[in-house]
C-alpha cells in the first residue's frame, strides 16, 4: 500500500518517470527521488527522475511508453512537448507467463434469475429492438408507454428500446450487416431479457426474416416480430407493440431470485475518460476483482483493441496456447491496416481528456488499460459480438469507443459492465447493469452521484489494490443480486446501444 507522505508514485525501479500525487510547483524537492521539480506538474502527470537523451525510450511500468523528442532533464514535466510515439519490437513470447488457475474451494454466490434453459440473468427486462433506423421512433414509442412504471409487475426491471442508426443503405452480404445481425442476435438471446420484440419498417436491407435466419432465432411468445408497413403506420404499430409487451409481462414477472454460483457472471471491462492514475488505482483494482471472479469460475471480457496497442505482448505472454495469442496479434494487425486505410494512426486514440489527465501516448494508455484484465491466463479471443462461451479471462476485439465496445460485449453475453474513469463518466448499458470506478478521490468528491466506488483511496494511501479489488468483487455480487447502480438510478442505458458500423454507407 502507498504511504501518505510521498509526493510521487514510483511504479517500478527501472522507470524513468514518477507520477505526481498532487500538483507540484517548481522548486519542490522529491526526497525519495533526490530530484528538484522544474516547472508546474499537474496531478497524475509524469516527472523525469533521470536524464533522458533525445530519441531514447522512456519507461513507465518498466515498459516503453514513448521516446524523448529532445533531451529531458531530471525534474522536468514529461508530456506531449517532449515525449513522442514510436514503434519498437515486442516480444510476444506466447504462453510464457501462463500458469494454472487456483480455483476457490467454495465459490461465491449471488442472487440470480435462472431462466428455463438454465441461463442466469442479473436483470429482468423486456426489450424492443429495431432492425433499422426507420423503426427507431416506433420502438421508443412502445417503450415510452411503460415509462411511468409497470403496476403489478414488481419483478420486471423495465421495458427498454434499443435502437441504432443503420440497417439499410448497406451491402446485405457485407461485413457491417453480419456484425449488425450478430449484435442484434446477441441481444435477442440475452439472459437479461425475459422477452424481446423486434420491430422493422418492412423494406429495409436488414429484413426481419433474414435476421432471424442468420442468427437461428425462432419466433414464439417471448420473441415477437412485426413491421410498420405491414401494420399500417406509426400509431397502429405502437399500439400493437404495447399490446405484445403487455402479453409478455405476466411471464416476465413470474421469476424469483435464488442463490447461484459466481461462475454465471460475465463482466465486460471498460475504461473511459482515463487519466494518469487509471493504471495505478481503478484498473489494477478491477483486475484484482477479475482475478477473484476467474478463481470463482466466472468470465471477464477485456476489449478496446486500439487501447491495448503497444501492450498486447503482455497479454500474449498469458495466452493458454500459441493459437490464442496469435488470434490477438491478428486483430492488432487488422487494426493497423484499418487505420492506415482510413488515413489515421493508432496513436490518435488518447483523447484531449486523457492527455489533460496525464496520459501522453497510446502506449502509456494501453499499459494501464490492460491492468483491468488481472493476471490470469488469456483463454480465448473473440471477434466483435461473437457469443462468449469460454470461462475465465477472454478478449473481444472492439473499437475503443466505449458505447460501441460495451455493445459488443453485451451482445457476446456480458451480464454486467465494469467501467473505470478518471475524468468522469455517466454511462449505462441496458440490459446489463454498469458499475463505475473512480481513479481519484477528487473525481469521487465531484461526481459521486454517477460513480459506484472510489479507487482513489489507493493513491491516497488509505487502501491497497488487493483490498479495493476484494471490496469491488463484493459490490459486483451485490449488483448481480439486484442492487441498483448509479447509472440505473439515473435511467441510463437505452441511448448507449451502438453497434459497430464498419462498411460504406450506400
Amino acid at each position: 500500500m502507498l504511504t501518505k507522505t510521498s509526493l510521487t508514485i514510483r511504479l517500478h525501479p527501472n522507470d524513468d518517470v514518477v507520477i505526481a500525487r498532487a500538483q507540484l510547483v517548481s522548486g519542490t524537492v522529491l526526497i525519495d527521488e533526490n530530484v528538484t521539480v522544474s516547472g508546474l506538474i499537474p496531478p497524475g502527470h509524469k516527472v523525469a527522475t533521470r536524464a533522458i537523451a533525445a530519441g531514447a525510450p522512456v519507461k513507465r511500468y518498466n515498459q516503453i511508453i514513448g521516446f524523448a523528442r529532445r533531451a529531458v532533464q531530471p525534474g522536468e514535466h514529461v508530456h506531449m512537448h517532449n515525449l513522442a510515439m514510436g514503434d519498437f519490437a515486442r516480444d510476444y513470447a506466447f504462453g510464457a507467463d501462463a500458469k494454472p488457475t487456483r480455483y476457490v474451494e467454495a465459490p461465491a454466490t449471488f442472487q440470480g434469475i435462472v431462466r428455463a434453459d438454465g441461463r442466469v440473468a442479473t436483470r429482468n427486462y423486456l426489450g424492443i429492438l429495431s432492425t433499422v433506423n426507420c423503426s427507431a421512433t416506433v420502438a421508443h414509442g412502445i417503450a415510452d408507454a411503460f415509462k411511468r412504471g409497470i403496476a403489478g409487475f414488481a419483478n420486471v426491471d423495465g421495458v427498454v428500446a434499443l435502437t441504432h442508426g443503420s440497417g439499410c443503405g448497406m451491402d446485405v452480404n457485407g461485413e457491417s450487416m453480419h456484425v449488425l445481425r450478430r449484435t442484434l442476435g446477441g441481444y435477442a438471446r440475452h439472459a437479461n431479457f425475459a422477452g424481446v420484440l423486434i420491430v422493422g419498417l418492412g423494406c429495409e436491407a436488414n429484413q426481419v426474416s433474414a435476421l432471424l435466419g442468420a442468427e437461428h432465432l425462432s419466433e414464439g411468445p417471448l420473441l415477437r416480430t412485426f413491421s410498420i408497413q405491414d401494420t399500417g403506420g406509426t400509431a397502429k404499430t405502437i399500439a400493437r407493440g404495447v399490446a405484445m409487451i403487455e402479453e409478455m409481462l405476466p411471464h416476465a414477472n413470474a421469476v424469483r431470485r435464488e442463490p447461484v454460483p459466481a461462475s454465471h457472471l460475465m463482466l465486460g471491462l471498460q475504461c473511459g475518460g482515463s487519466d494518469g492514475y487509471s493504471g495505478i488505482t481503478a484498473n489494477p483494482a478491477l483486475g484484482a476483482a477479475v482475478d477473484l471472479l476467474v478463481r470463482n469460475g466466472g468470465t471477464a471480457i477485456l476489449s478496446e483493441t486500439p487501447e491495448i496497442y503497444g501492450a498486447e505482448h503482455l497479454l500474449t505472454r498469458r495466452a493458454v496456447s500459441r493459437q490464442v495469442g496469435e488470434k490477438l496479434v491478428e486483430r492488432i494487425r487488422w487494426w493497423e491496416d484499418y487505420t492506415a486505410r482510413n488515413k489515421g494512426e493508432m496513436n490518435n486514440n488518447p483523447s484531449p481528456g486523457n492527455k489533460a489527465g496525464g496520459l501522453t501516448t497510446i502506449l502509456e494508455k494501453s499499459l494501464g488499460a490492460v491492468a483491468k484484465g488481472g493476471t490470469t491466463n488469456l483463454v480465448e479471443v473473440y471477434e466483435y459480438a461473437q457469443p462468449v462461451t469460454a470461462k475465465g479471462f477472454v478478449y473481444m476485439d472492439t473499437p475503443g469507443y466505449d458505447p460501441v465496445s460495451a455493445t459488443g460485449q453485451v451482445a457476446g453475453g456480458a451480464n454486467m459492465i465494469c467501467f473505470t474513469t478518471g475524468r468522469g463518466s455517466a454511462y449505462g448499458c441496458a440490459p446489463a447493469p454498469s458499475l463505475k470506478l473512480a481513479t481519484n478521490t477528487a473525481l469521487w468528491n465531484r461526481q459521486e452521484e454517477d460513480i459506484d466506488i472510489n479507487c482513489g483511496q489507493i493513491v491516497d494511501g488509505t487502501a491497497g489494490v488487493e483490498e479495493m479489488g476484494e471490496r469491488f468483487f463484493r459490490l459486483i455480487l451485490d449488483t448481480a443480486s439486484g442492487a441498483k447502480t448509479k447509472s440505473e438510478l439515473h435511467g441510463y442505458g437505452q441511448n448507449e446501444f451502438v453497434p459497430w458500423y464498419l462498411g460504406a454507407v450506400m
